[in-house]
């Protein structure tokens, strides 16, 4: 076997080498620090603390200086084997008491293992790189808070984060790639675009303007469309129920500290976080033959779930949403090609957007699940046997599955080439059970259905800010919520403007009239800035000719058409759904990708 180290090796070496040289220049700066965990992540690293105040980018720098005094010394990573008793008395007599809970509490053994580079000394089970030169190529990023061990009845520590690289390239590469990341972002184009924005008086959940709830709609009209050509039926429940639903779903159980809950004359009661529970008292309500499976039941409700205040993120991470969820009843022989199809709309879906995807088989954590190990087994080689024959390859995920079920993830790429979860399709043999569903096969015996639970989208909140990033914010015509601006150049041309503006609204196009006394450079400014599929503009030649001056976005000057041309290639447009925009932000990441899955269990050989 080699023991020459992989790229993601070393990357995985340098992080975390970078990350004890940064605890080491806070501790210069802040003596009576208390250090957590630091270690490498993908893309960087983080460390937390426990500070006398509040860490400001002043600080950064600073303690960014203070790490290239340390990595200019070029000190080695010496590594060393101590007791526990050795090491709680080292840690304790300099107040290192997470240091001490950790040893206490994860490690097993009576030994632990020991990092020191220069004059600091941390916890580590390692690697490390072999000295702190190796670590130049390094930039500190920010700073949030972090509950320590997630728990947010325990301390909030201050988590500053970084990354480190191999090469200069590599690191210059890495931050021009996040420059063009903030640039994108959908809290920031939200606003400019005048899509949605939040108000602290409802923690969580999206307010949509006319713009935005114009785009949530076309989205959601593409999705009943697609669902109703691939055979689903779409059903809508309440939205508040009696908490003996989810007792007997299980999610009472497993998921209560997310759901938001309420009394009402001596009941509690839930908002719904799942559509999973009322759709399988929808299939209960009636019965069914062999003859009416597969049955694809699809529901796009409001959803809630109680997400704590510091992980939400606009519209990435919600308390309200809408999920493009759908159940789909099946026999046990039907799995593999109803799983192909589901996989099969996955891809007709994400290709609509130019999105490409990896797949994850995610398998049972033995400390929660519910139902028989037989019974997972069985799910679990049944989903693998789908994705197979469906001509795709997966990465498996183990113990990641949902409680009641394994899962496939589907990990979208987007323009940056960044990673976002969205799509999940999950196999539950469980929940048959628990509702006691049957259908009467062939042989008029009662069996129980398989369900399979799946989302595409994940959430419309979710995918629509993934789509803001992913496009830039310049939305394809067919879904971008103003698909023209028609603009006069003078007040002459006032009368033109809004005939040609009353056709395109006839033929069922959205359009904004813009006949303003500004000059028309700055109006197509501002149609740029709003990145407007189409401008069109009418000057005097344009009202002499019974024509219009053409821009779009994506293309520049299109130069003088024929009203009912332009007209006809938006129709053409807005029916195909074409993807008409530039994803011209090639992967940015594709010069620094990170491809092998970094090894955490490796001995100290160093590079």
């Amino acid at each position: 076997m080699s023991n020459e180290l992989t790229r993601a090796d070393k990357l995985y070496r340098v992080r975390h080498s970078a990350a004890h040289i940064m605890a080491q220049a806070v501790g210069q700066i802040f003596p009576e620090a208390s250090f957590a965990i630091g270690p490498p992540i993908k893309g960087g690293f983080y460390y937390d603390f426990e500070l006398p105040r509040p860490l400001s980018e002043n600080d950064l720098a600073d303690i960014e200086a203070r790490m290239k005094k340390i990595i200019k010394g070029n000190h080695r990573f010496e590594h060393q084997t101590w007791s526990k008793d050795q090491a709680r008395e080292y840690f304790t007599e300099r107040g290192q008491h997470y240091k001490v809970e950790i040893m206490d509490t994860l490690i097993k053994d009576d030994e632990v293992s020991i990092y020191t580079q220069d004059t600091f000394t941390d916890l580590c089970a390692g690697p490390h790189v072999m000295r702190t030169k190796q670590c130049k190529h390094f930039k500190l990023l920010r700073v949030s808070g972090a509950y320590w061990r997630g728990d947010a009845d325990r301390p909030m520590l201050q988590r500053i984060y970084g990354t480190a690289w191999l090469t200069k390239v590599e690191l210059d590469a890495y931050l021009h790639a996040l420059e063009e990341a903030k640039r994108r972002d959908h809290r920031r184009l939200g606003r400019e675009l005048d899509l949605f924005w939040f108000d602290d008086v409802a923690p969580g959940a999206p307010f949509w303007t006319p713009k935005g709830w114009t785009l949530y709609q076309n989205l959601a009209a593409y999705w009943r469309e697609t669902h109703s050509k691939a055979g689903y039926i779409e059903i809508c429940n309440p939205v508040l129920y009696r908490k003996e639903l989810y007792e007997q779903s299980g999610h009472w159980e497993q998921y209560r500290e997310n759901m938001f809950t309420m009394e009402s004359h001596g009941q509690v009661m839930c908002l719904k976080p799942m559509n999973c529970p009322d759709t399988m008292k929808f299939f209960a309500s009636r019965k069914h033959s062999y003859r009416d499976l597969p049955l694809r039941v699809s529901e796009g409700g409001i959803l809630h779930r109680n997400e704590l205040p510091g992980a939400l993120s606009g519209l990435t991470r919600v308390r309200q949403f809408m999920q493009d969820d759908a159940h789909i009843f099946v026999t046990p022989d039907q799995i593999q090609d109803e799983i192909g199809r589901v996989v099969s709309l996955v891809d007709q879906v994400y290709s609509q957007f130019g999105l490409k995807y990896k797949v994850f088989l995610s398998t049972r954590n033995e400390d929660k699940f519910i139902g028989d190990v037989e019974v997972w087994d069985k799910a679990e080689t049944a989903l693998a046997t789908a994705i197979k024959a469906s001509g795709k390859t997966y990465t498996l995920n183990e113990g990641d599955a949902a409680f009641y079920g394994p899962k496939i993830d589907f990990m979208v790429i987007d323009s940056l080439g960044r990673e976002w979860q969205t799509a999940t399709v999950q196999l539950d043999f469980n929940l048959p059970e628990r509702f006691n569903l049957q259908y009467t096969d062939a042989d008029n015996e009662r069996k129980r259905p398989v369900v399979i639970h799946r989302a595409i989208f994940g959430s419309f909140e979710r995918f629509i800010g993934i789509l803001i990033e992913h496009l830039g914010g310049a939305f394809p015509t067919w879904l971008a919520p103003i698909q023209a601006r028609v603009m006069s150049i003078t007040n002459a041309q006032e009368d033109f403007a809004r005939q040609v503006a009353d056709q395109m609204t006839a033929a069922g196009l959205r359009i904004e009239l813009d006949v303003r006394g500004e000059k028309i450079g700055r109006k197509i400014a501002e149609g740029e800035v709003a990145k407007t599929p189409y401008m069109v503009v009418i000057g005097k030649k344009e009202v002499e000719n019974g024509q219009v001056a053409v821009r779009t976005y994506s293309e520049g000057r299109r130069g003088v058409m024929d009203v009912q041309t332009l007209i006809d290639e938006m129709v053409h447009k807005a029916q195909q759904r074409t993807l008409d925009v530039k994803l011209d932000s090639a992967d940015l990441w594709s010069e620094i990708d990170e491809e092998e899955d970094v090894n955490t269990d490796m001995s100290d050989r160093g590079f």
